[in-house]
């Protein structure tokens, strides 16, 4: 049985990126649709899978973190307009079997992803 997970990391401060809200969408074409919205927890992971079990079907799907609220909340000082505000990630689930993790390596100005396991 597939499922996704995610987490985040604060590579500026080299610590969990807790209580960033993180919601899932599913992409109907370009259209997305909501699926969940939850925030990442002390260890800057989500309490639970994403997606698994029947919710768990292959497609395009996109994360949002929202991580201007959480650098404000760490004292970062940010512009008017942050850098970075909220991270989008679009990305696509194949194996229904499989496990796919999407970790978000962010700082007040940069981030990166990859496939995880």
């Amino acid at each position: 049985m597939g499922k996704l997970t995610t987490h985040v990391l604060d590579t500026a401060s080299g610590v969990p990126g807790a209580n960033i809200q993180v919601v899932l969408y599913r992409l109907d074409g370009d259209t997305p649709i909501q699926i969940l919205q939850t925030d990442t927890n002390s260890d800057g992971r989500t309490n639970a899978p994403l997606l698994e079990g029947a919710a768990f079907v292959a497609g395009r799907y996109q994360l949002v973190f929202h991580v201007a609220p959480y650098f404000q909340q760490q004292g970062v000082e940010l512009d008017d307009v942050p850098f970075l505000d909220d991270v989008v990630i679009r990305f696509g689930l194949n194996d229904e079997a499989s496990h796919y993790h999407v970790p978000l390596l962010v700082s007040p100005y940069s981030f990166s992803t990859y496939r995880g396991s």
